[in-house]
């Protein structure tokens, strides 16, 4: 009897530590998806994973330096699909575990993307190791800019390098940024980060000098991240940029290079992450759900587009100028208003003879380049109209061949301890993501967009009415009638979380 109970003490400790829970497991993949071609790569492209497992729960974060999850850009809509198969039926991961966010930078992935994407999944489950966790925000102003400019008139457009940009006088303000980095901090048993997950809200795609291959900002971020904690994966999440340029944008005066708006933003999640208390026995929350989601009817818009555009094709006049003349007569008058022409004692000459041959040509040489400039503001508008009547077209076209049937659009969230993630497919503004953090019943709720998916820019029903035209409500499949379901349906997930 003795010997037995002996074996039951020894057999009963070991089945009850087998079969209790292990709390929060996490693992990191990193591969390299650049694709090869000829040219310089600046900043390498990579599809990061992270996987966090429970005994009950498994969610997959992978976020990719690429321009969008299929739709544009070289990875194609079949992506989400494969990479899901091959992660149910290779590691019994469900497809609604997995949450894919593009970073939006405009470097070229290769054609295997899919494959490697399973390969850093798979790097992550192969190396789980029990975590801590902490969330924290960091604050950055200094590397975007809101690209909608609002103009006088009541109409906004953008801040592109396929518009020109209005009149300096006929901008009446600007709309908002979201310098909030939300930081998800992950650390190993030995208190050093595993992971940093970063939300951060811009469009990275300042490049670099020349043609080079980069993952622009972010990668440049992730990489002063890693630097300062070694062994660490950084994954940059991509938030509400879809009216978010990098700062200075359009600047003509310096060259362009991501690389020291990156290394602000990697600088400042640093600062944030060193201040970040993990704890153990994070709850893990993944959900997916579909959202139906009204098409746009641009007949009227396209319609009113191409009026405003003949119209303004009908102002343009005659001129006597070509750009040669413009460009000296601009100078001299802009050198010495009172006297453009000639020297003043021949003004002054003229006025003592009671002539006034110099003063009549200035007025009419004024006329002139107001006319010139005239015709030039004309016809910046029409390039702007041009192009805005184009991506409606294109989207008119798409929606009318859907039949009447609904967008669908994934609705991901993602719960770890404290920190909240609500996803989306389309390039939400920014005034979308700080509308959800406002009204959300957690403090540490973020927002991403270019995820599970690409369905354009998702702007505010307001910006979707704006009857100057910007990219972001012409270049668009969606009715103003979505954001109010994605709101709420928003809403009623993070009550869930």
């Amino acid at each position: 009897m003795s010997r037995l109970l002996l074996l039951l003490a020894f057999v009963v400790p070991q089945i009850a530590s087998a079969q209790a829970p292990q709390g929060l497991r996490a693992g990191v993949g990193s591969v390299a998806i650049s694709a090869r071609r000829a040219i310089p790569e600046h900043e390498p492209l990579y599809a990061k994973a992270l996987v966090l497992k429970t005994d009950t729960t498994t969610a997959v974060l992978v976020t990719l330096d690429a321009v969008a999850v299929g739709e544009i850009g070289p990875i194609g809509n079949d992506y989400l699909g494969k990479v899901r198969t091959r992660l149910q039926r290779e590691l019994g991961i469900a497809p609604g575990s997995l949450i894919v966010n593009a970073s939006h930078c405009h470097g070229l992935v290769g054609p295997d993307v899919d494959a490697k994407t399973v390969e850093a999944v798979k790097t992550a489950m192969a190396n789980l190791a029990p975590v801590t966790v902490g969330v924290g925000v960091g604050r950055e102003e200094r590397v975007s800019e809101n690209r909608r400019l609002r103009l006088k008139n009541g109409h906004e457009t953008d801040v592109r390098h396929a518009y020109s940009l209005p009149p300096d006088a006929a901008v009446a303000a600007i709309g908002p940024i979201d310098p909030q980095i939300g930081i998800l901090r992950l650390d190993k048993a030995d208190g050093q980060p595993l992971a940093i997950v970063y939300n951060f809200a811009c469009h990275p795609i300042l490049g670099v000098n020349g043609d080079g291959d980069t993952a622009d900002l972010a990668g440049y971020a992730s990489r002063v991240v890693e630097d300062a904690y070694p062994g660490t994966t950084a994954l940059f999440v991509q938030g509400c940029g879809g009216d978010i340029n990098p700062i200075r944008y359009k600047d003509v005066n310096h060259p362009r290079h991501a690389e020291t708006l990156g290394n602000r933003l990697g600088l400042a999640v640093v600062r944030a992450a060193r201040t970040i208390r993990t704890a153990k026995d994070a709850p893990l929350v993944v959900m997916n759900e579909t959202l139906a989601l009204p098409r746009a009817d641009h007949t009227e818009r396209i319609d009113k587009l191409e009026a405003e555009w003949s119209a303004t094709a009908k102002s343009l006049k005659g001129t006597t100028l070509n750009l040669k003349t413009f460009l000296e007569l601009v100078n001299k008058h802009g050198l010495s208003k009172e006297f453009p022409s000639y020297d003043s004692h021949l003004y002054l000459t003229e006025l003592a003879a009671k002539r006034a041959d110099l003063t009549k040509l200035d007025e009419a040489n004024r006329r002139n380049v107001q006319a010139y400039v005239d015709n030039v503001l004309a016809m910046e508008r029409m390039t702007i109209l041009r192009t805005n009547i184009a991506l409606l077209r294109k989207h008119a076209a798409t929606n009318r061949a859907a039949g009447g049937k609904p967008l669908e659009a994934e609705v991901a969230a993602l719960r770890v301890g404290e920190f909240r993630l609500v996803t989306f497919p389309g390039e939400l503004t920014v005034e979308i993501g700080l509308a959800i953090k406002k009204a959300s019943p957690h403090p540490s709720t973020f927002v991403a967009g270019y995820t599970n998916g690409y369905l354009y820019y998702t702007p505010t029903a307001k910006q979707l009415r704006n009857p100057g035209a910007a990219q972001e409500d012409c270049d668009t499949l969606v009715a103003p009638e979505w954001e109010r379901l994605f709101l709420d349906r928003v809403a009623a997930m993070l009550k869930k979380l």
